[in-house]
This record gives structure tokens, C-alpha cells and sequence, in this order.
């Protein structure tokens, strides 16, 4: 069975966009930037609901992109070759290499965590909340920047009950964010 791994990065206070929508302060450095797609690499699919599929378009040309630097080139091929699958019930249709799922996240989800094949990762606060509720996230990998936004997109969802994790990872970058990489806790 493939593992869920939700991975985005945040604030230190837990959002991952700011009151205003905005979250420049989390654009990564080479360094960080080479870690994400060494990741990426390694992923099988990666879900995204519809604002973070909007917001990745971006990358779909950014290959031919010259002002990109070597890094980000990369990370271009890597995420246009990575297949997708996009949850919205507003799109009518989706670029690239991804598919539209427009109904039943959690059996979606379910149905693709059975399938062979290299682990999936989900991003995008409202997907991913619903995926965390259902207790479909195996893994949480957290980017948590040096800054406090005092509100907006909290990363984590609202729960019935806790959900209890281990630290499996931790590593500090030259640009002062940690990531944090947690596990469900075996009882």
C-alpha cells in the first residue's frame, strides 16, 4: 500500500498563507528548493485541490522559462512529468500531465493509496484537511519557516479527536526553516 504524505510549508505559528492569501515569505533557496525536488522525484502522484493546482500552473512551462536558474529548470521537468490528479468540483478540465476528480475524495484517495506504485502526496489545505479527517495521511512533512503571520490557512484541520505522531526527521537550512518530518504513531 502506498503512503499519503502531506507536505507544505508553513509559519512558525501554523499557517500556510497568510491573512491577505499571501505566502512569499515561504519562496525557498537553492538549497531548500533541491531538497523539494529531490523529493518530488521520488513521488508516484501528488493531489492538489484546485487553488494549489491554479497556483502550480505556473511550473507547466517553466522549463523554457530562461530566467529560471538551473534548480528551478529541474524542478519544471520534474513536476510536469509527475502525474496528478486534481480535485475540484469547479474545473471543467486540467493541463499537463494531471486528471479531474470532481466527486468523493475519500474513496478516491483510498482507491489510489491501494494501487502499486511509489508513495502520493497531497497539498492544499482543504484537500488535505479532508484527507487528515479521514485519517488517510500517513506522513506530515512540515517546511516550517521563521515567521509569524498572526492568521490566514492554518495547516492542520480542525479534529474530533487528536491524532497522535512520532518524529521521524528533523533538518534545519541555511535559510533558518526546519522541516519536520512526522509519522503516525503506532499504538
Amino acid at each position: 500500500m502506498r503512503r499519503l504524505i502531506y507536505s507544505m510549508s508553513m509559519s512558525l505559528d501554523g499557517y500556510i498563507k497568510g491573512r491577505d492569501g499571501s505566502f512569499d515569505w515561504s519562496e525557498p533557496d537553492d538549497e531548500l528548493h533541491q531538497f523539494h525536488n529531490d523529493r518530488v522525484r521520488e513521488l508516484g502522484c501528488h493531489l492538489l485541490g484546485r487553488r494549489l493546482y491554479e497556483t502550480m500552473l505556473y511550473w507547466e512551462p517553466g522549463g523554457q522559462d530562461t530566467s529560471f536558474g538551473p534548480v528551478e529548470r529541474e524542478f519544471a521537468e520534474i513536476w510536469r512529468a509527475l502525474p496528478r490528479v486534481v480535485f475540484s468540483s469547479t474545473l471543467s478540465g486540467v493541463e499537463g500531465n494531471a486528471r479531474l476528480v470532481t466527486d468523493d475524495v475519500v474513496s478516491e484517495v483510498r482507491r489510489l493509496k491501494e494501487e502499486p506504485g511509489a508513495d502520493l502526496a497531497v497539498g492544499g489545505a482543504t484537500l488535505a484537511g479532508a484527507c487528515v479527517r479521514a485519517g488517510l495521511v500517513d506522513e506530515f512533512q512540515l517546511f516550517v519557516h521563521p515567521v509569524v503571520t498572526g492568521g490566514g490557512t492554518p495547516f492542520f484541520p480542525e479534529l474530533d479527536e487528536p491524532q497522535a505522531l512520532e518524529l521521524l526527521e528533523t533538518r534545519e537550512f541555511g535559510s533558518r526553516v526546519v522541516y519536520l518530518r512526522y509519522g503516525r504513531a503506532l499504538a
